[in-house]
């Protein structure tokens, strides 16, 4: 290959053009990216960035972009793959000729009806967190976080902490429900009333109020939530429509085998937009660690090693470090086997707990415990099988 195009500048696309020299790619590498930005640490946004302890410059990625040597397009969004003719095409009428391509265009936060209303944000990039940390700092607001999710959750510590009034509005029984279990999602939701934030859940959002601007967040049972702001936090799509009326087989993402390599010749995803080997998993981890063998398969010219490593992910809330590693399935027990809760909540020094099924320990969760939740993750993923690569997919 001569030419190798990323179409995405997320941390994701750095990491694969960064394996791309490393694993011995001499030729012409170009890097397409819809933000005007160079790459950037996204997940600081909703807390370091937001509450002002951390500016633009601490969160830049591509400190060393000349020595990848590669052609950077930002401000341009792709609209197309033609892969017949092995083109890349761009909304500005440009189109970048090329051997290779890795996918990293990454997702979108999704949205509410009416979420046009001043004072209605999301945060997924550094444009939504300017314009957010901004509104907040006009004093203190009356602030509404519809979804109680890793965003959601994140975004409303920092609010908090700046002193505005919060309210975190949730549809499921308990935040953090479909990845931690109702047990430890109770523990979560204690955060959240510790931190001084409200927390309403198994409560649907009917619609924002206001005329202009916002005023309110009326629930499905008919009440309304005053709100100066309201911060969407309900997820994100991940971006694929670029890839419409190609020969890439998507759903909920584009798909492709264990080894981040679609049904098309040298053309591989990583990151958010990628589902791999049936799971896409929006965490920093997959973004870092998937490239590495992405770019390994791509040079290859077929599937030679698996990007399947054990989950994980970790958040930060309410002066809390949550960890969370491995395969929690819906019967597995919890036992905290280190530490104690105070009234629902993690105690002072916070604890361990072991999800376990048929004496085997499937996952674990940390919250102020870095050391012995390191230990039981590195012993987790020492006793997974080794995944064999699966073929790719169908188109």
């Amino acid at each position: 290959m001569r030419t190798v195009t990323v179409v995405g500048a997320s941390l994701s696309g750095l990491y694969a053009a960064r394996e791309l020299r490393a694993q011995g790619f001499d030729g012409r590498l170009v890097i397409v990216g819809d933000e005007p930005h160079h790459p950037y640490d996204r997940p600081p946004l909703s807390k370091a960035f937001l509450t002002g302890r951390a500016d633009e410059t601490q969160l830049a990625l591509a400190e060393e972009t000349a020595e990848l040597d590669a052609e950077w397009l930002l401000g341009v969004r792709a609209c197309g793959l033609d892969a017949r003719g092995r083109t890349v095409l761009l909304d500005d009428g440009r189109t970048v000729s090329t051997d290779g391509v890795v996918i990293a265009t990454g997702a979108s936060a999704r949205r509410l009806p009416g979420d046009g209303l001043v004072g209605v944000h999301t945060l997924r990039t550094l444009d939504d967190a300017r314009a957010l940390r901004a509104e907040l700092s006009r004093g203190p607001r009356s602030v509404v976080v519809i979804g109680g999710g890793f965003i959601g959750a994140e975004t409303a510590s920092s609010c908090a902490g700046l002193g505005h009034d919060v309210t975190v509005v949730e549809a499921a029984p308990l935040p953090l429900v479909p990845q931690l279990g109702p047990e430890m999602a109770a523990v979560c939701a204690a955060l959240h009333r510790r931190g001084g934030a409200g927390l309403v859940t198994g409560i649907g959002v009917a619609g924002l109020r206001g005329s202009g601007t916002v005023t309110g967040v009326e629930l499905s049972d008919g009440r309304v939530l005053p709100a100066d702001v309201v911060i969407v936090g309900i997820g994100a799509t991940p971006n694929t429509g670029w890839l419409a009326g190609s020969t890439l087989a998507l759903h909920d993402g584009v798909l492709c085998d264990d080894g981040c390599a679609t049904a098309l010749p040298q053309v591989v995803a990583v990151g958010d937009v990628a589902r791999v080997g049936g799971a896409r998993a929006e965490h920093w981890t997959s973004a870092t660690e998937q490239p590495r063998v992405a770019v390994r398969n791509l040079l290859a010219g077929r599937t030679v090693e698996s990007a399947r490593s054990l989950p994980y992910f970790w958040s930060d809330q309410y002066g809390a470090r949550i960890q969370f590693a491995g395969r929690r399935h819906a019967a597995d027990t919890v036992r905290i086997t280190e530490g104690a809760l105070d009234d629902g909540a993690p105690a002072e020094g916070g604890f361990l707990a072991l999800y376990e099924r048929g004496g085997r320990t499937t996952a674990v969760l940390s919250i102020d415990r870095p050391r012995p939740f390191m230990k039981t993750r590195r012993e987790l993923a020492r006793s997974e099988d080794p995944v064999e690569p699966a073929g790719a997919v169908a188109s």
